[in-house]
């Protein structure tokens, strides 16, 4: 039986230029990476791009992976996160013409570095998990799957999902409550 070679392991592939292994990385990641781009831009054709982006990006800059830092399905999902940031910023909203009479509800750039902070912590807590646990968890939390799809995705026993979701939230809680008294 052929072993399944790792996200990381495919990133370090196409990084020496190996169509093969992008083409392997793509069937494993298009349908999360665009279920995330739907989810954060709520258009279809804007969510397409970022994930065309996503996806040339990966192809420019495997080289750079480096699996020390964590795994290859963060890594592929933080440059599916940067693409989906860059097409939100590329929507122009009209300049008002008139100062509104009410105070927008943006959040301002204290509570920007707050998410920010809250953000950096989490995935340093999600880098400490086992895989298995870690791509289930990434799938659920940043691609919005189901746990049925996760399965299926995967090609896992759905018990198998539910078990590693429980066993990695059972992890996560106490690596985050040592970020909060770091």
């Amino acid at each position: 039986m052929p072993t399944v070679e790792t996200d990381g392991e495919l990133i370090e592939r196409v990084g020496a230029g190996d169509r093969e292994a992008f083409e392997q990385l793509y069937r494993r990641f298009a349908r999360p990476v665009l279920g995330m781009a739907m989810r954060h831009l709520g258009d279809n054709g804007r969510a397409e791009d970022a994930a065309q982006e996503t996806f040339a990006a990966v192809w420019r800059s495997a080289r750079s992976y480096r699996a020390e830092r964590g795994s290859g399905s963060a890594w592929l999902f933080a440059v599916a996160r940067h693409a989906i940031i860059d097409r939100a910023r590329q929507r122009r909203d009209p300049v008002a013409e008139t100062v509104p009479d009410e105070a927008t509800a943006e959040a301002g750039p204290d509570e920007q570095a707050e998410a920010a902070w809250l953000t950096w912590r989490v995935h340093s807590a999600l880098e400490q998990l086992p895989e298995r646990e870690r791509v289930v968890l990434e799938l659920a939390y940043w691609s919005g799957l189901s746990q049925s799809e996760i399965a299926s995705y995967l090609d896992v026993p759905l018990g198998t999902v539910k078990t590693r979701t429980r066993t990695g939230l059972t992890r996560l809680a106490p690596l985050l409550e040592e970020e909060v008294r770091a």
